[in-house]
Order: structure tokens, then C-alpha cells, then sequence
């Protein structure tokens, strides 16, 4: 029963047929030039299938797609794809959405993981996760907002838009294990007409699903954005910046309010050993590219 719920990816390029995408497969590198980790795609949904293609289709919208370079996926050996149990290797790759809620006074919203989840415990993203059979983008985002923290933003005239495409596996590297998942995960931006604190009263988060929530500002998501993968200590030269940041944790029906390091959210994904609480190396994709919205919105 688990294939006829999932929506899977599937790939058209130049005037070749449309086709699954392969579990061991990478999509970004599928589109771009010399397999680097960036291409300018165009999607969207058909029947059930979000379908990836280098030319425009009806109802596509053109985005970018992106992956890390350590991307598990890119960076398999024959052998260890070889490897896979036929379980994981027949899968396919799943769709993803992520939903950055932008606040009136420009704050988004993001989420930490509970830590008993089995996929990127303990880690920050925002509000997401699966789409079911029939549901549009930004349904199944808003959807999975509600069901994760409460907040109904649910509108016919609501504005959305897609910031970007991010290709994810998981582990998150091979020095992790091999892959169980691989995602393209649409993050998408919808924006709000209450403040952060009117949205704040309204959370109302599944401890099952979020042990905490905290709005970012554009500073902050700097700051974030500028912490690269592999780089020490990246992001946190500057000792007279902000060094705490309120978040709201989730203790069963209870919400309290506390400080929590800056430097927790500059955590970067350890090469091995266990990961540790950091915002997810796709969140800060997406806030680089929320970022980059926002300074387009000044000069318009």
C-alpha cells in the first residue's frame, strides 16, 4: 500500500520519455552541467507525480535545484549501490515540502525535530514533511504546518511561492552509513499577515512530531546561512553579536519559554559519530534563498 500513497519524482530531459527517478540516482546532477551541485529546473505536479524537467510544462514553475557536495547520493560507489537491500534500492525518490511561514515583521518560523524521530532527529528545520494523492504543494505544506504546530493559515487567496528544490538523503553522509531516504525537498515560502507573536499565541506544536519552535530574523539567518558545512567553528567569529535566541520547547502539553545558544544553530553535521542538535544543511539553503527574497522585495 505504501507505492500508491507515496509521490514519487519523475525526470524529463531534452526530448527524452519521462522516467521514475532511480533511488541511486541523483537529480541535481541529472541537470546540471559536468554534475556540479546546482541546475535551474523547471517542476511540478501531474497525475500524483512531481515531474522535474530541463524545459517548461503546463503548470510548471521554474526553480533551483540544489544538493550538498557530500550528498550521499553523488558520491555512492558501484559497489556500495550494489549494496543496497532491494527494499531501499526499489524506492524510488520521495517529495518532500517544507514550508517557511514569514511573519508581518519578518521572522520565519522553524522547528526542532523531536528526538525520537527516526530521520534527522534533534534537528532544525521548518514545518514539513510528506504529500498524500491529490494534495498540491502548498496544500500538503500547509497541511503538515497545522498537524506539526497548530498554526492554520489555511486560505484560498493565501500567496505562495516556491524559494527552492533541495535534494537530501539520509544519513546525511556516507560516513553516517549508506542511504535509507532520498527526497527532493520543495521549500516553499508563505507569507503571513499577523506579527510573530500574534502567530506565537497560536502554536500549538505535536510533541510527537517538534520538541521546540523559534522564530528567525534575517540577522540571525545570516549568521546561520554563513556557517558552512566541514568549516570549524564557522559563523561564530564575532563575540559581540547575538548569543541567545528564545525558543519555545515543547514539555508534553506545556510550552516553556527559554534562551538557547546562538552557537547550537552554527553546528554544522559531524563527519562521524552521532549528529548533534544544528539546523539542517537544507533549511539553510532555503534561508539563504529566503534571504535573497527579502532583498529583492527592498529594491522592488
Amino acid at each position: 500500500m505504501e507505492c500508491v500513497k507515496r509521490i514519487l519524482v519523475y525526470l524529463r530531459k531534452e526530448a527524452s520519455l519521462l522516467q521514475c527517478a532511480k533511488f541511486v540516482q541523483g537529480v541535481t546532477g541529472h541537470f546540471s552541467p559536468c554534475g556540479q551541485d546546482r541546475a535551474t529546473v523547471n517542476c511540478g505536479l501531474d497525475n500524483n507525480r512531481f515531474i522535474i524537467s530541463d524545459r517548461p510544462f503546463s503548470g510548471s514553475r521554474q526553480a533551483n535545484l540544489q544538493r550538498p557536495s557530500f550528498c550521499p547520493i553523488k558520491n555512492l560507489t558501484a559497489e556500495q549501490a550494489a549494496s543496497l537491500p532491494e527494499e531501499i534500492a526499489s524506492r524510488g525518490v520521495d517529495v518532500g515540502v517544507a514550508i517557511l511561514v514569514q511573519s508581518v515583521n519578518k521572522r520565519v518560523l522553524l522547528t526542532r525535530r523531536a528526538k525520537e524521530l527516526h530521520i534527522f532527529p534533534n534537528v532544525w528545520v521548518p514545518p514539513g514533511g510528506h504529500m498524500e494523492n491529490g494534495e498540491q504543494l502548498h496544500e500538503a505544506g500547509l497541511r503538515e504546518l497545522q498537524e506539526e504546530t497548530g498554526l492554520n493559515l489555511q486560505s484560498a487567496d493565501l500567496l505562495w511561492s516556491i524559494l527552492g528544490l533541495w535534494e537530501s538523503a539520509f544519513p546525511p553522509l556516507l560516513s553516517h552509513g549508506l542511504p535509507q531516504r532520498h527526497h527532493i525537498v520543495a521549500y516553499l515560502l508563505v507569507s503571513s499577515n499577523e506579527t510573530h507573536h500574534e502567530l506565537q499565541e497560536k502554536l500549538r506544536p505535536d510533541e510527537q512530531e517538534v520538541s521546540a519552535c523559534a522564530w528567525i530574523d534575517p540577522e540571525l539567518a545570516k549568521r546561520i546561512v554563513a556557517a558552512e558545512e566541514g568549516v570549524k567553528d564557522s559563523g561564530r567569529e564575532n563575540p559581540k553579536l547575538q548569543t541567545s535566541v528564545r525558543i519555545t520547547e515543547v514539555c508534553g502539553r506545556s510550552l516553556t519559554q527559554r534562551d538557547l545558544a546562538v552557537s547550537t544553530l552554527l553546528n554544522t553535521a559531524p563527519i562521524d559519530g552521532e549528529d548533534t542538535e544544528r539546523v539542517s544543511t537544507g533549511t539553510k539553503y532555503a534561508l539563504g534563498l529566503w534571504l535573497e527574497a527579502l532583498r529583492q522585495e527592498e529594491v522592488t
